[in-house]
């Protein structure tokens, strides 16, 4: 699928081989590292180019069968690329803080998703008129906080189909959540990370923003290469 020697030379140039102190690997990272550096963990970018390839079959699969992927990452390093990846190819995301239930009790998700819809559909058609000006005041406060909470999920009509995450350790909800509901991952995990319960791991960088875009556009770049071509008639 991809060239070898060129994938890693880029991976190398974004920065992914760099893990975090070599104190706080987690054990089931131990397998992907090279080595250790001014008392850094070095990932081993074969074995990470390995990993890559897998996620992107999968990518493949996913976007063969028009399925709905979700990106997760909260954090100021991932925050921006994970919308522009998503919005890339027209999914839902979460950079933000993590909503409990967002997956395991998606349901009343969805009720405030679409409260969030009816208000400002109803602002936005002047429908607000008939209140008093502290009722709209209240009421332009919810749709401020819905749309904080939830502006990246409006589009996800149902439970998504897999999930992308960019630090699993920090997303941990999210990712037990995502396991408890059997949801395929795949994780941009650093040395930090347990990538046991992980179906796709993606060993490497997870704090620079290169590394983060590096993979993330290799996944979007895949996924677009193999979707479904609606065709008009």
């Amino acid at each position: 699928m991809s060239n070898t020697s060129g994938t890693i030379d880029m991976m190398f140039g974004a920065g992914a081989h760099f893990g975090l102190g070599r104190s706080r690997r987690h054990p089931k990272i131990s397998q992907y590292v090279f080595g250790t550096k001014n008392q850094t963990d070095i990932f081993d970018l074969e074995k990470t180019q390995e990993l890559l390839e897998k996620a992107k079959t999968f990518m493949i699969t996913l976007a063969k069968e028009g399925k709905t992927i979700l990106f997760v990452g909260g954090k100021k390093e991932a925050s921006d690329i994970v919308k522009m990846s998503s919005q890339s190819i027209n999914m839902p995301y979460i950079n933000g803080r993590w909503i409990g239930g967002t997956l395991t009790n998606f349901g009343n998700i969805r009720k405030r998703v679409e409260r969030y819809e009816t208000l400002l559909s109803e602002k936005e058609k002047g429908e607000l008129a008939k209140y008093t000006k502290r009722e709209r005041m209240l009421i332009d406060k919810e749709i401020e906080k819905l749309e904080k909470m939830f502006l990246g999920i409006v589009s996800m009509k149902k439970l998504p189909d897999a999930i992308i995450i960019v630090d699993p350790r920090r997303e941990k909800t999210a990712m037990s959540e995502s396991k408890l509901i059997k949801i395929p991952i795949i994780a941009l995990s650093s040395s930090d990370c347990d990538i046991s319960d992980i179906k796709y791991p993606l060993v490497g960088n997870d704090s620079a923003k290169t590394s983060i875009s590096f993979f993330l556009s290799e996944l979007i770049k895949v996924y677009q290469d193999n979707k479904i071509i609606t065709k008009s008639i």
